[in-house]
């Protein structure tokens, strides 16, 4: 379902890596084994030098996610921290954003990517059925090109839900936007690396 990345490496200029909530709350069983190549790419992205953006999730009391559909998860500190794996590159990050909707577009996060004038976003984190693909479809309704990075993405509900969210993104996005993190990594460091 990946395709090859159209150029032949990536500017660290103008393009950021998004982190998707990566939260305690967000890993289980489902999800934790794409925990590795995240911190792969967080770690290569860091070392071109370029930006780095993580988000938290937050589900506040009275939200749409309880009222409507009655999930009240993402509600304890412990639940919205970060992964311990990440918590080395808080600091370093361009910029760490706390949401209350699924997507990274809030109005401080569009703000953030609007003003260093990113233009490619790839996107990897927990869920790839929710606050994944709904930041790559706003990235995308935003004028900015989004990468999805199918092996650094998981959904907590299953591969199910995670195939399903890159059966999607294919249609709505294009096959072409769906990459891996090898692929990924070899353009950021201006390497030519093996094809999706």
């Amino acid at each position: 379902m990946t395709a090859m990345w159209k150029a032949d490496w990536v500017d660290p200029r103008s393009t950021a890596l998004l982190v998707i909530d990566v939260q305690q709350g967000f890993v289980n069983r489902h999800s934790r084994g794409v925990l590795p190549a995240v911190v792969r790419l967080v770690e290569g992205w860091r070392a071109a030098g370029a930006p780095v953006v993580l988000s938290r999730f937050h589900n506040e009391p009275g939200s749409p996610y309880e009222t409507i559909t009655g999930w009240t998860r993402l509600r304890t500190p412990e639940e919205q921290a970060l992964v311990s794996e990440l918590t080395p590159y808080v600091d370093s990050a361009a910029a760490v954003i706390d949401k209350t909707q699924a997507s990274i577009f809030t109005p401080e996060g569009a703000r953030i990517i609007q003003d260093a004038g990113w233009t490619d976003l790839v996107l990897c984190g927990i869920d790839t059925d929710a606050c994944v693909y709904d930041s790559a479809m706003a990235a995308y309704q935003s004028g900015c090109r989004p990468w999805i990075v199918v092996d650094a993405c998981a959904s907590s509900g299953g591969a199910q839900y995670h195939d399903a969210a890159l059966l999607l993104a294919a249609r709505n996005l294009g096959a072409e936007q769906l990459v891996t993190s090898e692929t990924v990594l070899s353009r950021i460091g201006g390497t030519q690396g093996a094809h999706a």
